[in-house]
């Protein structure tokens, strides 16, 4: 049988869709159109898990591809699945019973040698992740993301010592949280929305309120980029008032900063600038904190998040302060410095100065298509096609 194989054994133990669905091509000759068919999902989708360019996090799918290729009890417990028959969850299959018990007691095993040190290790490997997705973009290390994160929830599920286990939560949050905003970056929405999930719900374990902050207001963006600025507004308002004194100053000056970006997408400018003066009041004199590695912010990114917003209302002082973000970009925020180089070309197309904006279009491509950041890409587009028609 296919799922007695050790092959097909290990890619149900690593939840490896993609692995999965080419075995449904080759050992039954399914299509990507019959696969699409049996479990609900597009066929678009079908094949960007295939390429590795899309991953499933939602157990609801996990649940329908299971269903739609016919597993088994025992594959569907090694997928991480329950039994469809739970009186006798892998059938007469008692060698396969014993295994499943040899499994499971080999990975509580595994997850009980991990230590302060392994620990260590993660956050250093995740930290990493970080700086890398800063320069070159998702695209560049979306093997490693996978391999990490299936990493840490695979310790996490069966780590048993409760210090251990809320310090694997606290990673995997992390880690989630940064799957999240690449997937938004690569307007992969539905895997963003999955990620800010599985973020939220392990910083709830950890027990770590500016985690939580951060994954909850990160997952507004969701919500902007859906084209829904009201509730990502109204989000955003409800986890600063939940959190904003529990969590520390370069979290508040980031979450008032969100809340002040979506509503100005919403329109709503007196709101935006009240949050844009608390975040400038708020903003503390280091760059960075240990405590929050996620959030990378100093007067510069703030001048930059100012201008992204006050551009949309025609603020005469956008272009100084996005000039002054641009001198203090140290060359290590690639993505980001596409999205700054497309407000500047916004705010001097809306002057007339068409000229001006267009080196910086030309840059922002670069940078978009060098960190395969499809959300800067597209805005990009928007831009030169209304420099076109602004030179006719």
């Amino acid at each position: 049988m296919i799922w007695d194989h050790e092959a097909s054994r290990e890619i149900l133990k690593n939840r490896d869709v993609a692995g999965l669905f080419n075995l449904a091509v080759k050992y039954s000759g399914a299509s990507q159109v019959r696969i699409s068919t049996a479990t609900g999902i597009s066929q678009g989708r079908i094949s960007q898990i295939i390429r590795g360019q899309r991953q499933v996090t939602d157990l609801e799918v996990y649940e329908r591809i299971a269903a739609g290729l016919g597993l088994p009890d025992h594959a569907r417990m090694l997928f991480g699945l329950a039994p469809l028959d739970l009186a006798s969850p892998t059938g007469d299959h008692d060698d396969n019973h014993q295994e499943q018990s040899d499994e499971l007691t080999a990975r509580i095993e595994a997850a009980a040698v991990i230590d302060p040190t392994t620990i260590m290790i993660l956050t250093i490997d995740t930290n990493n992740l970080r700086l890398l997705d800063r320069r070159r973009g998702a695209a560049a290390i979306a093997d490693k993301m996978r391999a990490q994160i299936a990493q840490i929830e695979r310790a996490h599920r069966h780590a048993i010592r409760p210090g251990i286990r809320a310090q694997l939560a606290h990673i995997l949050s992390e880690t989630a949280a940064l799957a999240g905003w690449q997937a938004i970056d690569t307007c992969a929405l539905s895997d963003a929305w999955d990620h800010h999930e599985n973020a939220i719900s392990a910083a709830r374990e950890s027990e770590d309120p500016a985690l939580l902050a951060y994954a909850c207001g990160q997952q507004a963006y969701v919500l902007i980029d859906l084209g829904r600025p009201a509730e990502a507004t109204e989000l955003l308002q409800h986890v600063r008032t939940t959190y904003d004194r529990r969590v520390p100053g370069h979290l508040r000056t980031w979450l008032a900063a969100a809340e002040a970006e979506a509503a100005a997408i919403l329109g709503d400018e007196a709101t935006c600038r009240t949050a844009l003066d608390q975040a400038a009041a708020l903003l503390p004199e280091d760059d960075t904190d240990p405590h929050v590695p996620y959030v990378s912010l100093n007067t510069h990114h703030l001048a930059r998040w100012r201008g992204n917003c006050l551009v949309r209302f025609g603020d005469p002082d956008t272009i100084d302060d996005l000039h002054s973000a641009l001198a203090g970009m140290d060359g290590t925020y690639n993505r980001a410095e596409a999205g700054l180089r497309c407000d500047l070309a916004h705010a001097l197309l809306a002057m007339g100065e068409l000229d001006a904006a267009q080196p910086h279009l030309y840059r922002a491509d670069q940078l978009a298509r060098m960190t395969g950041s499809r959300r800067h890409g597209r805005r990009v587009k928007e831009l030169m096609r209304a420099a076109t028609r602004g030179s006719r």
